[in-house]
């Protein structure tokens, strides 16, 4: 007995000893390494990376940027349930331990003796994992681990214990590129928090331990053993009842991937977006949670796409079926599996389907779209399915569907309004009268290669309402709205009527549309003769009436009149670069080299009376916790504000810095596509926006402004673009515009409230054929949109200034004449007519006295 004591005794003092020894050595490590160990007071105000969020103007989601997934919430927003869940799976002593659980400890301690040094659990409570997580490397080092100790307690002693939780569920990493439970949740479940079910809420609990292997996605066996785990452990804890518990586990495992859903389809207008806040902002700006307000509603933004992608289908559908996509050798044999391998490489591209051809006949075939759907396409469905010869031509309507479809084609379909024949007239694909409800069938179509943009902007402060940059952006992210360099054609023209109506000229002024030919030494004959469009010629005629026809030689001889240099100068108040203008008298026919955005900008000069204005897309931007960091502050036209009324300025060249825009990359189709080009963040990121606007640089009479919107306005109501009368306003005014060989087709135009510039034309300059002109190519798309944005609005044109007057001409010499017609100009103008009038009538009277005689 006394023996047994004794030994007692010895295993006392000796527990003792390694007590002191492991205390001591404790303290020795702790002394060694506190100067080492982190702040862990940085904690409190940690951030996070969220991706960065791309907003419309009513607040919907254009896009997101970012590698990771994550959704910051506070611990008060997370549900008892799940909070329940995740201490049950991961320390449910985490509410009582001092961070570190030594008993955890003490049987990995234990295991790593009996195993001979294999490592084995870690025991890491929540605290160890948000530091190991935040502050050290993943390696499974001893020395890595009591420093990951030490650092827990020192998370303990300053920050409270929900502060700690907070952390954990928000930093941690759950699969799928899914940070937080609050990411992971709308990824696996499509769910905010407050909507998971307690099996869902124990789903993600247990994928805490292995995300990449164990998660909702991944390895169901596994997911759903380890949940019903934590299930088990949640009713041992009492954190749900037995029925909870029974429901729960016979839950089944619905997780599917939710990507976030993008609700604005933008992708050129994000692009844009995402470059110019890494200019403003940094490299951090993809990781802060920057919210960005752009300026584009999001039905102006959707008109806006439909209207281009269903007038570029109807054109591609008038020039004939260039084939299918792609092509496969089917076996008899084959089947679904077959025709999922063929397709995995082809994806749905502005609601046009891939599918691949499975039968043939005379009159129908039938097309795999996926293992839930395979259609029927008859004869009818692909009627406009004339084979492509070239631009200009396309061959006979086919009499046999399987004179159009193979087995094997890949194709693309879509759906439109059934027994709507006239395709090509169609204003939208797929959309029912509207007195009836939809009947859509499947037909054929094809992705168009034609491209076109699309610039819609706010004249009173540049404000961008609208941006398409061509059909689709994940197959070209070339953006034509800002980076192409084209030529506007004959849409350039009423820049050289204003600038005309500065020297002197009056929509009443006569010019000669005759032939005219002038020294060219770099033409193998020597001389340049433009010619008009359908080269014919109407003699002495009105200005008025040369804009409204679309004349090209009397703007050729209009330019030579005033004189090229004034011209170029005088062209540049509308925000071009000089350089974009060539220095010889092609300039009257348009061969200036422009993008669709620039063009909206100079029309939005004539909108609102006479001012420049910076086109721009960012109005604000938010730091995560919804604090401004930048609010936009645009130079305004404000043609009726105190301080333009009281402190006019002449109008007059704009200054530089009214001129300094970002420049566009080069103009070439394989340039990836986000360039801003014309549109840039006004320079003032921290304004008050309360403080009295900012004015936009006056730079044309708005008498000038007045005539020229006058001779568009009768573009639109009896000229090239009449098409437009169609909208039934009386406010739309703008011109169409095509180059040589129909490489480019052109559409501009406005009112009050809106200037929209669309451009149609392949990328490598190819002709779009014969008889596509601006008002056939590009005016659909314009009307289709303009008509949408202005729906109900009241009518919005510039009212008649003062200094204008109606003044009765001779439509033969365009002066003042009793009894002629009725034309307005500038009232200085009318005096100096009626003086010229007098004395041509005093030396007629003279020239006949002499006659008499």
């Amino acid at each position: 007995m006394r023996i047994l004591k004794r030994l007692l005794r010895y295993a006392l003092y000796l527990a003792l000893a390694g007590i002191l020894f492991v205390a001591g050595a404790i303290g020795v490590a702790y002394w060694l390494l506190a100067p080492r160990l982190p702040s862990v007071a940085v904690l409190r105000d940690y951030h996070m990376q969220v991706p960065l969020r791309v907003l419309s103007s009513d607040g919907r989601l254009i896009a997101s940027f970012g590698e990771t997934r994550r959704i910051p919430v506070r611990i008060a927003d997370v549900p008892a349930r799940l909070k329940n869940a995740v201490l049950s799976a991961e320390d449910a002593d985490f509410y009582s331990h001092p961070g570190v659980d030594w008993h955890g400890i003490a049987r990995a301690g234990i295991h790593v003796v009996l195993s001979g040094g294999d490592k084995g659990p870690g025991g890491s409570t929540i605290t160890q994992q948000v530091a190991r997580n935040f502050f050290l490397s993943p390696e499974k080092l001893y020395s890595r681990k009591l420093t990951e100790m030490f650092i827990a307690l020192r998370m303990e002693n300053e920050l409270t214990k929900d502060q700690i939780l907070e952390l954990y569920i928000n930093k941690m990493f759950l699969g799928h590129r899914s940070y937080g439970l609050a990411a992971a949740a709308a990824y696996y479940y499509g769910k905010n928090l407050d909507q998971l079910t307690v099996a869902e809420s124990a789903a993600l609990a247990s994928t805490f331990q292995l995300p990449s292997v164990v998660n909702p996605l991944n390895n169901g066996k596994r997911l759903i053993a380890r949940r019903n785990w934590v299930l088990g452990q949640m009713l041992a804890n009492r954190f749900i009842t037995k029925a909870e518990y029974d429901e729960a586990i016979d839950e089944p495992n619905d997780a599917f991937p939710h990507e976030q859903q993008i609700e604005v389809d933008a992708p050129y207008l994000a692009e844009m977006v995402r470059q110019q806040v890494l200019e403003k902002l940094g490299n951090d700006a993809l990781t802060e949670g920057y919210i960005v307000h752009t300026t584009v509603p999001s039905d102006g933004q959707a008109a806006a796409n439909e209207a281009l992608r269903n007038r570029l289908s109807a054109y591609d559908r008038r020039h004939g079926y260039r084939g299918p996509e792609g092509h496969e050798e089917l076996s008899a044999q084959a089947g679904p599996e077959d025709y999922d391998r063929v397709l995995a490489g082809y994806t749905s591209v502005a609601g046009m389907i891939p599918g691949i051809v499975t039968e043939t006949g005379a009159k129908e075939a039938k097309v795999y779209l996926s293992p839930k759907e395979t259609v029927t396409l008859s004869l009818a469905s692909m009627a406009w399915a004339r084979p492509y010869v070239n631009e200009g031509r396309a061959g006979a309507a086919p009499t046999r569907a399987d004179a159009v479809l193979k087995r094997g084609d890949v194709v693309r379909l879509f759906h439109a309004v059934k027994d709507d024949v006239n395709e090509d007239a169609a204003t939208e694909e797929g959309k029912p009268a509207a007195s009836e409800p939809a009947q859509l069938e499947w037909r054929l179509t094809q992705i168009p290669a034609v491209q076109a943009a699309l610039v819609s902007l706010d004249p009173e402060d540049g404000a961008v309402r609208a941006l398409v940059g061509g059909f689709s952006f994940t197959r070209s992210k070339f953006n034509r709205a800002v980076m192409a360099a084209r030529q506007p054609g004959s849409s350039f023209k009423p820049y050289l009527y204003s600038a005309a109506f500065e020297r002197g000229f009056t929509p009443a002024s006569i010019v000669n549309d005759a032939p005219v030919a002038f020294p060219d030494p770099s033409r193998p004959d020597g001389m340049w003769t433009p010619a008009n469009d359908d080269n014919k010629f109407s003699g002495p005629m009105r200005l008025r009436e040369a804009l409204v026809q679309s004349k090209n030689l009397v703007s050729v001889r209009l330019l030579d009149a005033m004189g090229l240099r004034f011209a170029r100068e005088y062209m540049t108040r509308f925000g071009f670069t000089p350089d974009a203008l060539p220095q010889n008298l092609s300039l009257a026919l348009g061969t200036a080299s422009v993008s669709p955005m620039s063009m909206a900008r100079g029309y939005a000069v004539f909108a609102n009376g006479g001012y420049l204005v910076t086109p721009y897309f960012i109005s604000r931007i938010d730091d995560r916790d919804g604090n401004p960091v930048y609010v936009a502050n645009p130079e305004r036209a404000c043609a009726e504000c105190q301080e333009r009324l009281l402190n006019p300025t002449p109008p007059g060249p704009p200054t530089q810095a009214s001129t300094a825009l970002i420049p566009a990359r080069p103009a070439t189709a394989g340039t990836a596509g986000g360039g801003t080009g014309d549109a840039v963040l006004p320079a003032d990121a921290h304004a008050n926006a309360s403080e009295a606007p900012k004015l936009a640089p006056h730079v044309i009479d708005v008498r000038n402004d007045y005539l020229v919107t006058s001779l568009m306005q009768d573009v639109i109501k009896r000229g090239t673009g009449s098409a437009a009368k169609a909208l039934g306003r009386d406010d739309l005014a703008g011109k169409t515009g095509s180059t040589n060989d129909h490489r480019d087709a052109w559409f501009v135009g406005f009112n009050g409230d809106i200037s929209s510039a669309v451009w149609v034309g392949f990328d490598d300059f190819s002709s779009l054929g014969r008889g596509e002109f601006g008002a056939k190519a590009a005016l659909p798309i314009w009307m289709d949109y303009m008509g949408a944005v202005l729906k109900d609005k009241p009518s919005h044109t510039l009212a008649m200034p003062p200094g204008i007057a109606t003044v009765q001409v001779d439509p033969g010499s365009g002066l003042p004449s009793n009894g002629g017609m009725n034309e307005i100009m500038k009232v200085e103008d009318v005096d100096r007519l009626r003086e010229q009038a007098t004395q041509k009538q005093q030396e007629e009277q003279q020239e006949h006295a002499y006659d008499i005689f």
